[in-house]
């Protein structure tokens, strides 16, 4: 007998590594641009983990809830001095940026929690 729930689950999971997808799509290169500019280097690492994790023919939704805990974790973590000295050095709006990335991946990581 099949389980309901189960396949309930796996499909909104597999919904949330499609959000994941198309926000990283269209949101990407700013992204990259901040996590390349942050001083922990553990945040860029798991974006390319999530770009992996995109690169096999189905995405698997733990690696890519892994990733953007991972890049959620790197975006918290930062002082606002730091983020004021990315933005003398870089031009980037960093404070803006790190709220705005940050608001929006918590938003996706709360996807794969009601799919679990």
């Amino acid at each position: 007998m099949v389980n309901i729930t189960n396949l309930e689950t796996t499909e909104a999971r597999h919904g949330a590594a499609y959000t994941a997808e198309q926000h990283l799509r269209r949101h990407g290169a700013s992204l990259c641009d901040l996590l390349d500019a942050l001083e922990d280097k553990s945040g860029f690492e798991s974006l390319c983990d999530l770009h992996s994790a995109f690169g096999q023919p189905v995405a698997d939704p733990d690696a890519v809830e892994r990733a953007l805990q991972g890049i959620h974790r790197a975006l918290a973590d930062q002082a606002p001095s730091s983020l004021e000295r990315i933005t003398r050095e870089r031009g980037l709006p960093a404070s803006d940026m790190t709220r705005w990335h940050g608001a929006r991946v918590s938003e996706i990581i709360a996807q794969f929690r009601h799919g679990s």
